[in-house]
C-alpha cells in the first residue's frame, strides 16, 4: 500500500490516493484544483482508479469530484448525510462559501485557480453509505472493498452531519480524518451542520479509541499521530 498526497489551492485542502499493491487505487478529496495532478500521477503510475472517496460534503474536499469521476468513470463515495451538500454546496458552508459576494473567502480561493462559484458541477454518480443512526446518533461502520483497497468508513460527526474518519490497515495503521482532526486542532463546528457537543463525542468516542500509534492524515495541514495529539492537542487532552 502506497500514500500519494497532493495539496488543493483552494484552502490548501489535502487530496490522498490510496495506491494498492494492484496498482488499483482510491482517491480521497478530490478538492478545488487537483485534478491535473491526479491525473497526471495516475497517468505516470499506470494506476487504476476504482472510486473517489470524500470524508465529508465541503466544497472545498468535493469540488473537483465531478472531474475526476467522469474521467475515471467511478462513483464518488460519501456519507449519506452529507450528499445533500453536494447540490447546494455554497449555501452548506454558511458565511465561508457565500456565492453572490465575489469578496468572500471561496469565491477568492476559487479566482486564484480561474474558477468562479457558476462553474461548480456535482457529479453525476454517487454512492452514499450509511444506516439509520444508532443511540449515539452514529450509523455503523462500513466496510469499503474498493479494488485492492479495503478500508472501514467510521461516522464522525460534528464537524458535518456525515464527516467520516477512513481507517486504513497496516503498519502503522492510517486515519483519513478530513477535518475532524488536524494536527494540534479540529475542525470547526460554527458552520451549517456543525455541532460542538457532537464533535466532543466523536473525540471522546471514536478519535481517542484509535491505536495510539495511527498515522493522522487530516484534511488540511501536516499529517500527525494518534499519540502525539493525546498528549498535546487541546481539544484531546483530559
Amino acid at each position: 500500500m502506497e500514500l500519494l498526497t497532493v495539496v488543493a489551492p483552494v484552502f490548501g485542502a489535502n487530496c490522498y490516493v490510496i495506491v494498492a499493491d494492484d496498482r488499483t487505487c482510491v482517491i480521497v478529496d478530490a478538492g478545488g484544483g487537483v485534478a491535473p495532478e491526479v491525473r497526471r500521477v495516475v497517468a505516470e503510475r499506470g494506476l487504476t482508479p476504482v472510486a473517489v472517496l470524500a470524508t465529508h460534503g465541503h466544497v472545498d474536499h468535493t469540488w473537483d469530484a465531478a472531474e475526476l469521476t467522469s474521467a475515471f468513470s467511478v462513483p464518488l463515495i460519501l456519507h449519506a448525510a452529507d450528499t445533500y451538500r453536494l447540490a447546494d454546496p455554497f449555501g452548506t458552508l454558511g458565511e465561508v462559501g457565500t456565492s453572490q459576494d465575489a469578496g468572500g473567502p471561496l469565491a477568492q480561493a476559487l479566482a486564484q485557480i480561474g474558477a468562479a462559484p457558476s462553474s461548480y458541477r456535482a457529479p453525476e454518480r454517487v454512492e452514499p453509505f450509511g444506516g439509520p443512526p444508532g443511540p449515539d446518533g452514529r450509523t455503523a461502520d462500513v466496510t469499503l472493498e474498493l479494488g485492492g483497497v479495503r478500508l472501514v468508513a467510521r461516522h464522525a460527526p460534528g464537524h458535518t452531519e456525515g464527516s467520516t474518519l477512513y481507517l486504513l490497515d497496516g503498519e502503522p495503521a492510517v486515519a483519513l480524518t478530513g477535518d475532524v482532526l488536524f494536527a494540534g486542532s479540529i475542525g470547526r463546528c460554527d458552520l451549517p451542520g456543525g455541532d460542538a457537543g457532537v464533535m466532543s463525542a466523536t473525540l471522546r468516542d471514536v478519535v481517542r479509541t484509535l491505536s495510539p500509534q495511527t498515522l493522522v492524515l487530516p484534511g488540511h495541514g501536516p499529517s500527525s499521530r494518534v499519540a502525539v495529539e493525546l498528549r498535546g492537542n487541546p481539544y484531546l487532552r483530559g
